[in-house]
Formats: structure tokens, C-alpha cells, sequence
């Protein structure tokens, strides 16, 4: 195999506390954006235990980015001021573009399991104050390709010429889900200069056919600049979330919740939220 993707680095994370009291491993987030643009932060979960999760994300606000809640166990209600309402349920996805602005509140819901992640995307400088949008992605439209044994759950992108449930309006990044069996090895073709990295959920495997390093769940990893990603599970088997988009090389002004390019933008945007001016639209908060 020519031109593989190799690593670059491996990331464990920090344990954090968010919202009103949500236990999580911020796997990406403030440090890591020049390494990982368009990628600005991916926070994991994984929880057996409702008091970890279900004080939740009350209402707040975003501007300047996209939030994107994969599910893959759990239970989480939603709600914004577009007047979406709803619940993220096992193998469903919430895409939001917050735009010039929206707020909203994610109140996870006791149950089994809590096992997701939520990735927040930048958008470019010039699309930064678009309309706010919500995408519901329920699991039902989530294409997935079983090839081998292995299952590849196609969340936005495309693979192997099968077209995901979404394509981005802005930054249109590959995002899939997959699940090897035991021993089980894929490749997939990715553009040469696309920032790549994947999260494992479960398992362990190696990214590296001339290597036997194998690497465990709950890491992280950065790759190098290659045409090819390639992946083999141990014995043990392995599902990873994969994600990869074109970098977007602007700078980057960023507070809590809102990423904007410049210190300036980001002051208005709070003097906004103070003022009462920060929605844009006709919307209204139920």
C-alpha cells in the first residue's frame, strides 16, 4: 500500500465537567485547532450512570460554528429557538448550525447507556452569520455499508460511492462510523490534504500495516497527510468514529460558546447576548 496516512500523534483527553454538571473526556478542544482545523472540539461520553450525565445542557447560546451529537446509545431531548423540538435516540445525529446565532438546550435522559460524542465544526469567515439551520438525522437514514463483515455507518460524506445522510452546506467533512469484526481491516481513499483523525469507541486496532502497535479505545488519533487511512482490529474487534475535511487556515477568536475570526466579532456577539440582540431571525424560545 502506497501513501498511507501515518500517525501523528495520539490523544487521550481530559476529563471535564460541562453544562450544568455533565461528566465528559474533552478529547479535542482550545489547544488543539491548528492541529485539527476545521475541527474545533470533540467531547466523548460514556456512562452507565444517570447522575454523570442528566443535569445536562440547559439553554446557552452559540454563533460561528456547527454542533454535531452522534448517539450511539442514549437518550438526549433537545429544544431551540428555531422551535425545534425533539429526542436523539440510539444511532440518530443532531446538525446544527449556529450561524449568526441560536440557542438551545441538550437534557440527556436516564437510561442504560449514554455512549456519544458532540463535535463542534467552525465555519469559514464568510459563512460565520448565516441563518441558523437544525438537521434531525434520524438512524433510519443513515446509510450503512456492510463489506466483509464490517459495518461503515455513512454520516456525512460519501463511501465507496454510497452518499451519507447529510453533505455540509459549509465545511462538508467525511464522518462515518465504523465497526470492524474481529481482525477485521478496511481502507478507505481520503483527499491528500483533509485533516484526519478518528476516535475509537470500542476495541483496539492498528493504523499501520507495516506495524503491530496496536492502540485501545478512548484515544484519539491524528494522522499525517497521505492518500489512504487504514485500519485492522485486534482480535478483539473495534468501532471507531472517523472524520475528515479540508482545513480551513483562519484565525480563530474563541469564548465559550462562540468561535468567531476575530476578538472584535467575538466582544460583539456577548455585548449581543447582554443586550438581547444576539438572534438574528424572527425566531422565539418556547
Amino acid at each position: 500500500m502506497e501513501n498511507i496516512r501515518r500517525i501523528n500523534k495520539v490523544i487521550t483527553g481530559q476529563r471535564a465537567t460541562d453544562g450544568a454538571g455533565v461528566r465528559l473526556v474533552r478529547v479535542i478542544g482550545y489547544n488543539d485547532v491548528k492541529e485539527f482545523d476545521p475541527f474545533l472540539m470533540l467531547d466523548a461520553f460514556d456512562s452507565i450512570n444517570p447522575e454523570d450525565y442528566t443535569k445536562g445542557f440547559p439553554w446557552h447560546p452559540h454563533r460561528g460554528i456547527e454542533t454535531v451529537t452522534y448517539l450511539i446509545q442514549g437518550d438526549i431531548e433537545h429544544g431551540d429557538s428555531l422551535g425545534n423540538k425533539g429526542s436523539i435516540l440510539d444511532g440518530d445525529c443532531q446538525w446544527m448550525t449556529a450561524g449568526s446565532g441560536i440557542i438551545h438546550q441538550e437534557m440527556p435522559k436516564a437510561c442504560k447507556r449514554m455512549l456519544g460524542v458532540q463535535l463542534w465544526l467552525n465555519l469559514p469567515a464568510r459563512d460565520k452569520m448565516t441563518n441558523p439551520q437544525y438537521r434531525d438525522i434520524k438512524s433510519s437514514i443513515v446509510p450503512i455499508l456492510e463489506e466483509e463483515g464490517n459495518k461503515v455507518h455513512i454520516i456525512s460524506g460519501s463511501y465507496k460511492g454510497k452518499i451519507g445522510a447529510i453533505q455540509g452546506d459549509y465545511v462538508k467533512p467525511l464522518f462515518v462510523d465504523i465497526e470492524l469484526k474481529e481482525n477485521g481491516e478496511l481502507t478507505i481513499d481520503i483527499e491528500k490534504d483533509a485533516t484526519l483523525f478518528v476516535y475509537i469507541i470500542q476495541g483496539e486496532g492498528c493504523f499501520d500495516p507495516a506495524a503491530q502497535e496496536l492502540i485501545s479505545e478512548k484515544h484519539a488519533v491524528l494522522f499525517e497527510q497521505g492518500d489512504t487511512f487504514y485500519v485492522k482490529a485486534s482480535s478483539k474487534g473495534m468501532r471507531i468514529l472517523l472524520l475528515a475535511a479540508k482545513p480551513l487556515k483562519e484565525p480563530i477568536a474563541w469564548g465559550g460558546p462562540i468561535v468567531m475570526n476575530t476578538k472584535e466579532e467575538l466582544n460583539q456577539a456577548f455585548k449581543e447576548i447582554d443586550d438581547g440582540t444576539f438572534i438574528k431571525s424572527n425566531l422565539s424560545m418556547e
